[in-house]
């Protein structure tokens, strides 16, 4: 344990690589783009963004992933106020088919075509369990693994995808998901055979996102640091080992394991009821 906690540790902090910033947009693609200064046939992940909640918000993220060896890939579609969750999963479809083939940035950056991840937050984290359904055994771009950080509910819901996922997945909850009628995070945990689950101890599920310090006068939800910091690690550690192998990092990966900011769900809590929800939802 002493040792996962220090691996840990230096998850919330920066990698070793220095980083560059790309426009997916010369591939036909609005959206942004994260890789190490060099390296070839490096692991590659799409990223997908929440509702109302462009890239920007995204963007140290992304950069942290890819200083931890990880090109970070995010489409900038489906901003607006009925985004569709299945166009945003093509997309991310077509970003994996982005970094793959197109040599990145000075010619001295590739992403491995069987390296390949899906994450996203919110909305985005949805997509991606879509995007892993359609993608699965379809070849070279098939994900090797794909986390759901906080995601939301959507229509169609993610269960059903989810249930037919072969993929190692990861799904991050906050500890008052149980009340939210927002996200689907613990039902989803529950219809993904081989997904691990952690609630985030303290965590807000909306505050994954940055750069949003005056949200609150606005009646919209903010950033939060604690939040960002505990799910990069968790996100890192996880992708590190399945996307390269590296067994350092099995715990991140390892359903049974109780990693540091994580706190396990109480299996003899009370089921909450719509009207606790409902009750919730209005605070």
């Amino acid at each position: 344990m002493a040792r996962t906690r220090k691996l840990f540790a230096a998850l919330t902090r920066r990698g070793p690589h220095q980083v560059l910033r790309g426009d997916l947009a010369f591939a036909g693609l609005p959206g942004t783009v994260y890789t190490p200064a060099s390296g070839f046939n490096l692991p590659g992940v799409a990223f997908g963004h929440d509702w109302l909640t462009d890239v920007d918000h995204y963007l140290k993220t992304l950069e942290h992933l890819a200083s931890w060896g990880i090109v970070a890939a995010a489409p900038d579609t489906e901003r607006g106020l009925a985004p569709s969750v299945l166009n945003l999963a093509f997309d991310l479809g077509t970003t994996l088919d982005i970094i793959t083939g197109v040599r990145l940035g000075p010619g001295k950056i590739s992403v491995h075509p069987t390296k390949l991840g899906l994450a996203g937050h919110g909305l985005g984290g949805s997509a991606a369990v879509f995007a892993a359904a359609g993608l699965s055994g379809a070849g070279a771009t098939s994900p090797k693994a794909v986390a759901a950080l906080f995601p939301t509910v959507t229509k169609p819901p993610t269960r059903e995808p989810a249930a037919s996922l072969k993929v190692p997945g990861l799904v991050l909850s906050s500890p008052d998901d149980p009340q939210s009628l927002r996200t689907d995070a613990l039902d989803l945990a529950g219809a993904w055979k081989g997904s691990v689950l952690h609630v985030v101890s303290k965590a807000e599920s909306a505050g994954l996102a940055e750069k949003r310090r005056f949200a609150g006068t606005l009646g919209l939800p903010g950033s939060d640091r604690r939040t960002q910091k505990t799910a990069r690690a968790l996100l890192t550690g996880f992708l590190l080992f399945h996307l390269t192998g590296d067994k350092d990092y099995k715990e991140f990966a390892d359903p049974e394991a109780e990693l540091p900011k994580t706190e396990v769900l109480d299996p003899e809590a009370p089921p909450v009821t719509p009207e606790e929800q409902i009750v919730a939802l209005l605070r």
